[in-house]
């Protein structure tokens, strides 16, 4: 499976649709557009740090699965982090929303747990291109801490 399932499918309304259609109530076509209205993609914000071994690790789920989402940058962008404090309840970083659900203080394994629990996708065995579960190293936050930021895609984890 490639994780391109979109939202939830199995709904109240989708299994009443589904039984018209048997019953011959409901056209093929119309099922159709009603089956293409409900596998639309999660809407999914993550509030992520530019160089973050946690935030790199929600990143690694979000290509795992090839889910779209939007990325806002509390580093680059501190009107993201205010954004991201007051729909969150607190100051902790990363957090992701899903379809309105805020995920706060999460790592990226959390996600790939919560996404599969709540029927986003079937979690598959597939490594994810970066550790999940994971901070920076300390050498990292000690070129953060001067003002030298690692190369953007080249997070180095320890083991």
């Amino acid at each position: 499976m490639n994780g391109t399932i979109g939202a939830k499918v199995n709904t109240g309304a989708t299994i009443i649709k589904e039984l018209r259609f048997f019953l011959g109530a409901l056209s093929f076509s119309q099922l159709i557009q009603h089956m293409s209205e409900t596998t639309t993609s999660p809407k999914i914000t993550a509030y992520l740090k530019t160089f973050c071994g946690w935030s790199e690790g929600i990143r690694a789920i979000m290509r795992k699965y090839e889910l779209p989402y939007e990325e806002k940058d509390i580093i680059k962008n501190p009107a993201f982090r205010w954004e991201m404090e007051q729909r969150s309840g607190q100051s902790l970083s990363p957090c992701v929303e899903i379809d309105g659900h805020m995920l706060p203080d999460i790592s990226g394994e959390e996600v790939e747990k919560w996404m599969a629990k709540n029927g986003y996708f079937q979690a598959n065995d597939a490594a994810p291109d970066a550790p999940i579960n994971s901070s920076c190293t300390d050498e990292q936050h000690a070129a953060m801490a001067m003002g030298s930021s690692p190369i953007p895609g080249k997070i180095r984890f320890l083991d």
